[in-house]
């Protein structure tokens, strides 16, 4: 019978707490990099009255969405692997509609922004757009997947043991998904609407406040793929799951 892993020492749960704090520097200091861009130099923001004001929303939401909710769900059990199960799966499965709610805002913002103007322009001409709506669709297909799976009406032990290894691969390649997507969005507004009083080649303000967006999502999704890849730090099986695993050794 093989064994099913030791226990993390207190000295691996201390660096792991250091290590989410860290996540959550990175995360919010993302969010308000973004509300500083698009609310200061980007001149703020508006409905439907401004269509170009009203896409200011589809980099703030996207963000707080797909990148900072997004990646605090994919902690939670990580954060909170000594509560009860059902009520992380709540947690985790309530941040995912929090950050599909954001999404789909943000989406309806872009959209709004490009069809509304008296000169309408076209929507998915980029690479970023076709890797941002390929995200928001596989992340809500994985979310329905998951609720059905694990959550409600739930499937047997062993059809979610069977599962969970590519329920949480699709959850991480979604997340490099949605980051890459955010890089690509972030560049390509960066050399499209900065023009004064020097254009982004220049390293104007507005230009480096981009730069350290980027940097702070990479940073982010650094963190969290290290936490992700450490066995120590994983969620111990509960009774019922160790109980079967120990039958299938």
């Amino acid at each position: 019978m093989e064994s099913l892993g030791k226990s993390p020492s207190s000295s691996d749960l201390k660096y792991l707490t250091w290590l989410v704090l860290l996540a959550q520097a990175f995360g919010l200091s993302a969010v308000v990099l973004v509300a500083v861009w698009m609310g200061h130099f980007q001149n703020g923001f508006s409905w439907q009255s401004n269509p170009d004001l009203e896409f200011n929303y589809h980099p703030l939401f996207m963000i707080i969405g797909m990148i900072f909710l997004y990646s605090d769900a994919i902690l939670a059990y990580r954060v909170f692997r000594n509560d009860k199960k059902i009520y992380v799966k709540l947690l985790h499965t309530g941040m995912h509609v929090c950050a599909l709610l954001f999404a789909a805002v943000g989406l309806k913002a872009v959209f709004d922004s490009h069809n509304l103007p008296a000169k309408p322009k076209p929507n998915l001409s980029t690479l970023h757009s076709w890797v941002g709506l390929i995200a928001v669709v596989l992340y809500g297909l994985q979310w329905l997947g998951g609720f059905f799976c694990f959550l409600f009406p739930k499937a047997g032990m062993a059809t979610r043991i069977m599962m969970m290894p590519h329920h949480q691969f699709w959850g991480m390649a979604i997340f490099g998904f949605s980051v890459a997507a955010a890089l690509m969005g972030i560049t390509e507004k960066a050399i499209l609407s900065i023009s004064k009083p020097v254009s982004y080649f220049g390293k104007p303000p507005e230009g480096l406040v981009a730069n350290f967006l980027g940097l702070m999502i990479l940073g982010l999704a650094t963190t969290v793929i290290y936490i992700l890849s450490r066995p120590e730090y994983k969620r111990p099986p509960s009774p019922d799951e160790e109980h079967l695993q120990l039958q299938e050794n």
